[in-house]
């Protein structure tokens, strides 16, 4: 479902990565390694439509990204090395703000449950700047756990989260793979995610 051909990225005048080629099929996913810096985070804006390419391409569904990028974005879920919430708002707030923005409203009592789900449930009426690192995290979680996108692209998914908060990532990620989603993620923790994987390295 996604393909990448031949994939180039320059950050002024430095090259961070060249000729860079995988595919992802439906169920599978693409681990995505590599130092600070060397381009993992620019390499998930590229494939989210976000940003373009120095050179190559990127194909989702057999299409070039570059002729449907909005209509890519409608089946994307990317979720950025930092929490994007709203730190006046509460966690229950921030929950139903970012599925209503991402256009995925759900019932009150579908994203209590979500809450509950991923330990937050006593915490929902804490303002998002009353959080830990941590726990700002299980939020995107919730968000992942409603989310009907058929490709999650996740940058450090596991940063500050416990041993538990790392399990449930990888629990999301497996029912993901096996409703027949695509994920890109870039991580430096292991996953067991009972799916096809891949994993590449950028220098």
């Amino acid at each position: 479902m996604l393909e990448v051909r031949q994939l180039s990225c320059r950050r002024g005048e430095a090259q961070l990565f060249s000729g860079l080629s995988f595919r992802v099929e439906a169920g599978s996913a693409l681990i995505v390694r590599g130092a600070n810096g060397s381009g993992k985070t620019s390499l998930l804006r590229i494939l989210s439509g976000l940003s373009t390419p120095h050179d190559g391409e990127v194909l989702w569904q057999g299409m070039p990204v570059r002729t449907r990028a909005a209509a890519l974005r409608s089946q994307v879920l990317y979720l950025g090395h930092s929490a994007p919430l709203k730190d006046d708002l509460s966690v229950a707030e921030n929950l139903d703000y970012a599925l209503r923005l991402d256009g995925f409203p759900v019932s009150r009592e579908q994203q209590l449950d979500v809450l509950a789900a991923v330990g937050l449930f006593t915490r929902r009426h804490l303002y998002a700047k009353q959080l830990s690192q941590g726990q700002r995290r299980r939020i995107g979680i919730a968000r992942m756990m409603l989310q009907r996108r058929t490709l999650w692209l996740m940058d450090e998914p596991s940063t500050a989260l416990d041993a538990q908060g790392i399990d449930l990532i990888g629990e999301t990620l497996r029912r993901h793979l096996a409703q027949g989603g695509v994920a890109v993620v870039t991580t430096h923790q292991a996953f067991d995610l009972d799916a096809p994987t891949q994993e590449i390295t950028l220098q």
